[in-house]
């Protein structure tokens, strides 16, 4: 049994020990808390060790801790690192390299320059055999991921017949759960947004990829608007479905009006949390005219980057082959039997 500590308790950090808990394989030692809040009692609650800095111990008083990060970090085989954006460079400078330990970051970090956390964004679908004896990698952002699960099955299918793909990032907000953060009446526009680069990261830097990116006031998943242009005549829409059958973390809904819809069925599926941990293509929009095919799609934001997490952390840990993570990640997470209920909810 290998043993786990998540450094953080948010929005990826409480999801991903929640599934670890459900691994036999794993021992979650416990998660690393910044701040005394309400957050503390519930990772207790959950039967959690929480572990703090050890000069912050004194704010800590009022609850049950069971030690320092660093006491955490010297009983631990990987951690998880699920801080804000930019604390896990600090991190990983200052924890994790100086005790050896394999580490894994989340969207919020960069490859890039000299904050770089690593040097592979993982995508389980495009690049997991490149993340196995790693001893620090990134986990791509929730939009980063998503496009790599269309991307890739298109270009698999497709190749050099492909010669760009426009890409309009529709991103909500904030998380459900962050309900500290103020939604803003407005539409705000994202200047360079980072996720274009970050794809090329795993799909190549001379991809003919183009990403806009706006933020919208919502709370409800992000929406992706993509245009693939084809050297000939474009794909009839059913041949595009058809490509993402038995994709992985991809459903075809046919009547889902919105986002909301596909968030309030998840809640009655009997999950954990209310994420699908998937992305969602809303069939009913594909359309194909010349040499163009316009594809819409949900992202499950922070939902989906949690089974990508568990795909990581098994190339890192076992070193298992693709396969083997795959069917171990599946007995976890459910995705087959999320995508049949999902797609029989909003079948045509």
């Amino acid at each position: 049994m290998k043993r786990v500590f998540v450094n953080g308790f948010g929005s990826i950090g409480s999801r991903i020990t929640s599934f670890l808990k459900d691994d036999p394989e794993i021992q979650v030692i416990g998660i690393g808390k910044y701040s005394p809040d309400d957050k503390v009692e519930i990772a207790i609650s959950k039967g959690l060790d929480v572990y703090v800095p050890e000069n912050k111990l004194e704010n800590f008083s009022n609850y049950k801790i069971a030690g320092t990060i660093n006491e955490a970090l010297d009983n631990c085989d990987l951690v998880i690192d699920a801080a804000p954006g930019g604390y896990g460079y600090k991190n990983k400078i200052n924890l994790y390299e100086p005790k050896n330990i394999p580490a894994i970051y989340q969207g919020g970090e960069t490859i890039e320059g000299k904050e770089s956390v690593s040097d592979l964004l993982f995508n389980s679908r495009v690049n997991y055999d490149k993340a196995i004896g790693k001893q620090h990698v990134m986990q791509g952002s929730c939009n980063v991921t998503g496009m790599g699960r269309v991307l890739e099955p298109l270009r698999n299918k497709f190749g050099d017949k492909i010669i760009r793909y426009d890409v309009t990032l529709v991103r909500r907000w904030a998380d459900i759960e962050q309900t500290e953060k103020t939604i803003i009446d407005t539409i705000e526009m994202t200047e360079k947004p980072h996720h274009g680069d970050d794809v090329k990261t795993y799909f190549g830097k001379d991809a003919p990829l183009f990403v806009r990116a706006i933020k919208v006031p919502t709370r409800q998943m992000h929406l992706h608007i993509m245009d693939i242009r084809f050297k000939d005549i474009a794909p009839k829409p059913s041949e595009i479905h058809e490509l993402f059958t038995n994709e992985f973390g991809v459903a075809i809904l046919w009547t889902a009006k919105g986002t909301k819809d596909v968030r309030d069925y998840a809640q009655t599926m009997g999950f954990n949390f209310v994420d699908t941990n998937m992305i969602h293509i809303h069939a009913n929009m594909t359309a194909s005219i010349g040499d163009t095919t316009q594809l819409m799609y949900s992202d499950d934001q922070t939902g989906i980057v949690i089974p990508e997490n568990h795909m990581l952390m098994q190339a890192m840990l076992f070193g298992r082959s693709y396969k083997d993570a795959f069917s171990h990640t599946e007995s976890i997470f459910h995705m087959k039997e999320k995508k049949q209920k999902l797609e029989e909810h909003f079948k045509k």
